[in-house]
């Protein structure tokens, strides 16, 4: 596809001033006290050092998801490990996520990785929880929800913890309550390495890329690592192609005897021919087109591939220096930047296009008159989505002879700028004049004017390791949630009106976890903890200006964990009650939030990796989960029942080998039923089966290659094509469905040299 932009992106100013301390008086970093991962609780920064040293031929070592003895609330750890192994190459953090207890990642509906996927965990959706990476959370800055092929392929992803819980007052975010994916970068090699990698599948996907790795420098004991990767696809759904690359860089190296000093950027682009306002064929197309009909190549349709672009670009920065002043006092400072620009074009309407072509090229106004362009012109609109947010999160620990005082500051700063312009699509893509008084382009309730918004926020934090007894850890902490946003809009999204507004919130969370060791293999937590999460509607106008009430929580949980070399396990319960819970009730492209009152979301998780010997493990896990409306809801108008989008349970299930040069798996994981309020009705379970197997060439003399892997994977090996998605009920001949992608194929190949 050759079809250019309709408009040229704007330079961003990509450029942060960092200021850095200088520091002195550390004398070997290797023993510098736990201070956290920021953005973690304690635990995390332990989950992954003992993941990535366990000893082959381990359960720890296979394990596709695993607790550390230490957590405070229930925990996966994933390590890098799996990823290279047991993950879709072309693969982004859903992905990776989707084998976790309780995490409901939506089957690909056009490939492994080759569209946006969207998950669940617990029943919380997409921006009711962090997203995190090294620390830092990120999210659209019109709600912090997530586009997992816009951010960090799989290959630049070092390891992942999943937190189901708020953890401590350390875990900063902007909707920490429902828990947190965290994503880490790789650790830095000790010895130099040169890489390069590819793969090729079916629909045309291939992926081709390289990596560099300094090792330890000579003089400076620095390490540089770099990764350069291009991936490109057609994809299962017609039309739906896919072009992606990034480039990553990680340098790290010690600042006199006291200090080490981080810097990371990663900037990307995607380009994708998806619709932005159809999510999938509508039966009649089902018959005549097939399950995967998205985009025709008709220049006078709606649908049109050329006519529904999203060209996306994104970048992410920071500097982190890591310090210690003496006398137990430690400092970890991390200035960070990181920014998103959506350009999209889409047709009007896409969905309806049929066997003859459309069946209506018209739009309607704001005055519920339709509106044709001349000589039957194709309408569609042009769409803008861009911000860059700039932060810093500062941590400081003091550590006495047992215990370890936690005390930090996280501030955020952001800009955006939307729009939705109504324009002429056979005419150059050109603007529509404005009808009833809008402004250009305004000219139907889905679109609106330049919108241009800022946030503000800073979350304090404090929290105090105590050993009460042996074994045991008590971290009482408090945390401060302070936010504001303004607003301003010649015609705004909904209101159709000039709006200009602020809205400013502020919430108080206590937290306690205590977690017991009971002996070298086993240890037991508990955690109270309290949340708070900002609207969904911020960034997005309303008929009025008063501030919707924000989302909290209060949650309970325990635990137990189990590691040994043959078996790594885990267990626990939840009970978390949620108030002022905003549904959206619109679309994706065109939401409208409303506050559905209060839910109860409970239930049980366990996950094992038993060793069996010979190198063959076994793996499984659970998560039944409850998410119902509160009965109290009734009086008051509100909905009862169970919550739309929360499978009532997750499963999974594996088998992986790793002997010799052999490494092999079989995953398996259901996502449960569960209730779609547009289709009115159950969504019936979804199953994914994915295998993999690769061998280690050593010394490969031809390739004058240390090491050289073939892969061969399999996914969606039982070729199942779940019903994931549906936009009305059953009934209904505009209702729109989107299914599972068939079984598909990848052969990949990795060179170290």
């Amino acid at each position: 596809m050759n079809t250019q932009c309709p408009f040229q992106q704007k330079n961003i100013n990509k450029a942060i001033t960092l200021a850095l301390l200088t520091l002195s008086g550390f004398s070997a970093l290797a023993d510098t006290v736990d201070l956290g991962t920021v953005g973690g609780s304690s635990g995390v920064s332990a989950a992954v050092t003992t993941s990535l040293k366990a000893d082959r031929g381990t359960a720890a070592s296979v394990a596709p998801t695993q607790a550390n003895l230490n957590a405070t609330q229930p925990q996966s750890f994933i390590s890098r490990s799996y990823i290279e192994e047991s993950t879709p190459p072309t693969g982004n953090f859903n992905t990776i996520t989707s084998i976790a207890p309780s995490v409901a990642a939506t089957p690909s509906v056009n490939g492994p990785g080759l569209s946006d996927q969207k998950m669940s965990m617990r029943g919380f959706q997409d921006g009711e929880y962090n997203v995190t990476f090294d620390g830092i959370p990120f999210g659209d800055s019109n709600g912090p929800t997530h586009h997992s092929t816009s951010y960090f392929p799989a290959s630049i992803i070092g390891g992942m913890l999943i937190e189901r819980g708020p953890g401590n007052a350390s875990n900063i975010g902007y909707s920490t309550y429902g828990g947190s994916v965290n994503m880490f970068s790789k650790a830095p090699s000790a010895t130099p390495v040169q890489s390069v990698y590819g793969s090729i599948g079916t629909w045309g996907t291939q992926l081709e890329g390289a990596s560099y790795e300094s090792g330890r420098m000579a003089g400076s004991d620095a390490t540089l690592q770099l990764n350069l990767q291009h991936m490109q696809s057609q994809g299962y759904l017609t039309g739906n192609g896919i072009n992606l690359n990034n480039f990553t860089l990680k340098y790290q190296r010690p600042v006199g005897d006291s200090s080490l000093l981080t810097i990371f950027a990663s900037p990307s682009d995607v380009t994708t021919y998806v619709t932005d306002n159809a999510n999938g064929p509508n039966a009649a197309q089902i018959k005549a087109f097939g399950k995967n009909y998205v985009m025709n190549n008709n220049p006078a349709s709606q649908g049109y591939s050329g006519y529904n672009v999203q060209a996306k670009t994104t970048d992410i920065e920071y500097v982190r220096l890591q310090s210690d002043w003496g006398n137990g006092w430690q400092t970890d400072n991390n200035a960070y930047t990181y920014a998103y620009t959506n350009n999209t074009w889409a047709g009007q309407d896409p969905s309806v296009y049929g066997a003859s072509g459309d069946s209506t090229l018209a739009v309607t106004t704001l005055a519920k008159t339709s509106l044709k362009l001349p000589n039957n012109d194709v309408p569609g609109y042009l769409k803008l989505n861009e911000y860059r947010v700039y932060g810093d999160i500062l941590k400081a620990t003091k550590k006495y002879d047992a215990d370890l005082l936690r005390v930090g500051v996280w501030w955020e700063f952001s800009r955006t700028e939307r729009h939705n312009l109504e324009a002429d699509f056979t005419n150059n893509f050109t603007v529509l004049p404005g009808v009833n008084g809008q402004p250009a382009g305004v000219v139907t309730t889905g679109n609106f004017a330049q919108q241009y918004s800022h946030w503000h926020q800073y979350q304090p934090f404090v929290e105090y390791e105590w050993n009460a007894a042996p074994g045991m850890t008590v971290t009482p902490g408090y945390k401060m949630m302070v936010y504001g946003m303004d607003l301003a809009s010649a015609s705004n999204q909904k209101a159709q009106i000039p709006q200009s507004y602020a809205y400013k919130y502020g919430a108080s969370l206590p937290f306690l976890t205590i977690n017991q060791r009971l002996d070298a293999q086993n240890s037991v937590y508990a955690q109270y903890a309290t949340g708070m999460q900002l609207p969904p509607t911020f960034g997005i106008g309303t008929a009025t200006s008063s501030a919707p009430a924000p989302q909290t929580t209060t949650n309970y949980q325990v635990g137990v964990v189990h590691k040994s070399d043959t078996l790594t396990a885990a267990a626990d319960l939840y009970y978390i009650d949620m108030n002022n819970m905003q549904f959206n009730t619109g679309t994706n492209a065109n939401p409208n939030w409303i506050n559905v009152g209060g839910g109860i979301y409970k239930g049980a998780e366990a996950e094992a990796t038993y060793m069996i010997g010979n190198g063959l493990a076994a793996y499984g896990n659970f998560g039944i989960n409850d998410a119902n409306y509160k009965a109290s809801n009734a009086s008051v108008g509100q909905p009862t029942g169970q919550i739309p989008n929360a499978p009532n349970v997750t499963y999974g299930l594996g088998a992986l080998y790793n002997q010799g040069p052999w490494n092999a798996s079989i995953m398996f994981k259901r996502i449960g039923n569960q209730y779609n309020a547009k289709l009115g009705t159950q969504l019936p379970y979804m199953d994914n089966t994915d295998l993999n197997v690769s061998y280690n060439f050593k010394e490969v003399s031809t390739l004058g290659a240390k090491n050289f892997k073939l892969q061969f994977s399999v996914f969606n090996l039982t070729d199942r094509q779940n019903l994931v998605a549906a936009s009305g009920p059953v009934t209904s001949a505009s209702t729109q469905y989107q299914w599972q992608a068939p079984r598909s194929f990848m052969l990949s190949g990795k060179a170290d040299f």
